[in-house]
Formats: structure tokens, sequence, C-alpha cells
């Protein structure tokens, strides 16, 4: 409501816009730019320096630094003592807020517990956002080195069990995508990660829409297509209970308060 108010300003009696308004296209412009920063920061990084930032932007610093300073009133950016530049605890609430527009979030992080107590293997919940999967919610094998990604990451959908058994039930067109549609999983060793495999399972609405996909993965040296067939009446189970869950209000709560 705010918005139309003061995109209406203008056009009342006796009313003139600021003169410091700036023209629709300069403002878009101006979101793209600060949307374009917050995305630019990596996983693994945990500041990166204005000459960085305006390197991997193609952005002038006196453009990127009004930027930067913008959002960072917002909370979205922090500037540390040595003048680099992080992600702001806004940025961190929003990725909260995120997962947790997912309303069964919690039956979710407690059936991927289970799955992974099961399994002794990393479970994890993919949906998809458009061409790419995001990772919503995931319960890690303890391992010395890290080889899994984290809750939040963008990944491909042609390439890992979970992305393929998306595609398959969003109706995408194929041999391999006509065989999972009749098998109701995927089994993927060695594609996205040489070192890794995973099985998946479509997770469906009570209306039958897809929701999102559940995956068992580890590395490939140790779950073989062999072992990872065992996990499939697991992982099932752990879906139809979902699935459950997501026509049924009463077994959300009853979840989300264990």
């Amino acid at each position: 409501m705010a918005q139309r108010i003061y995109g209406s300003m203008s056009t009342l009696p006796g009313i003139t816009a600021p003169a410091d308004s700036k023209p629709p296209r300069e403002n878009v412009n101006a979101v793209s730019r600060a949307l374009a920063l917050l995305d630019v920061f990596q996983v693994d990084e945990q500041s990166v320096s204005l000459s960085e930032l305006s390197r991997r932007l193609g952005m002038d610093k006196t453009t990127l630094l009004r930027t930067a300073r913008t959002l960072a009133r917002s909370g979205y950016l922090v500037q540390t003592e040595d003048a680099r530049w992080r992600l702001g605890p806004a940025a961190g609430w929003l990725g909260v807020r995120y997962q947790t527009a997912f309303d069964v979030n919690n039956v979710i992080d407690t059936l991927l517990r289970q799955l992974h107590e099961a399994t002794g293997e990393t479970a994890a919940f993919f949906v998809r956002e458009g061409n790419w999967r995001t990772c919503v919610a995931r319960v890690d094998r303890a391992t010395p080195a890290r080889v899994h990604i984290r809750v939040g990451e963008r990944m491909p959908l042609d390439k890992g069990a979970s992305g393929r058994v998306l595609l398959a039930y969003s109706n995408h067109p194929g041999a391999l995508y006509d065989r999972i549609r009749r098998t109701g999983h995927y089994i993927s060793v060695r594609e996205r990660d040489p070192n890794m495999s995973s099985i998946a399972i479509p997770v469906f609405r009570a209306t039958r829409q897809l929701f999102g996909a559940l995956c068992v993965s580890g590395v490939a040296d140790r779950l073989t297509r062999e072992v990872l067939e065992t996990y499939h009446l697991p992982l099932v189970e752990a879906g139809n209970q979902l699935a459950r869950a997501l026509s049924d209000p009463d077994q959300r709560r009853l979840h989300s308060s264990r």
C-alpha cells in the first residue's frame, strides 16, 4: 500500500515529487546491483575486500561502496574492522524464513534424523526452484572431511539423484526420466561429484503435486549401487510419513513438539 501512495504523490493536487526522486529504471538498477552484491559472496569465505567485490561484479568502487553501505544499514551486510565486507544477520534471517516457509520443516528435520539413524548416511531434502534444486534441510554423516553441501546451496537439476527425480516428476521427457517414473527412484553414482553417490525418491502433497525429493548420499567407495538399493525401503517409509504430514495438520504438530 505504501508503494502505491508514494508512486502516486506527483499526480495529487498541490503535491510534487521530491527533487531527488529517481526514475523507475534507475531504482530497478539499484535493486539489481544490491541483489548481485548479496549473491556474489561464496560459501567458503568469511569476508571479502571491496576491491575483490568490484572485480567479481565489474562494478566501480564508488557505486559498490554506496550499495554496500545501503545494505549494511538494513543489516544485510557488515563491514569488518579491516574494512572488508561479509553477509549480515538480516541475510541469515532471510534464509531461515525461506526454510520455514516449507510448513512441515520440523517434520522434515525429524524424518531426516530418523533416516540418518536407519542408514548411517547423510539424509537431505531438496526442492525445485526454477532450473535449480535447493537443499532446504539435511542431517549429515559425521566425517573428518567435508564432502557434503550446505543447506540453501543451489545445485543443477540434471546431475545427482535428487535433481533427476525432481526433473522426472516435473514431466521432463526422455527415456531416463520415463524409467525414473516407472521405478519411483533414481541412483546416482559419481555423477555430480566423482567421490559421491546417492539415491532419491519423490515426495508429493495430498493433491499429488510434487513437493520435493528425499535423498540419502555418501562416499561412492562405500555406497555402491547395491548398497544404495537397500536404502530404498527406508526412503519410501520416510517419504510416506512426510506425505501424510503434508495433508494432516495434527501430524505436523505432533512431530514439531517432539
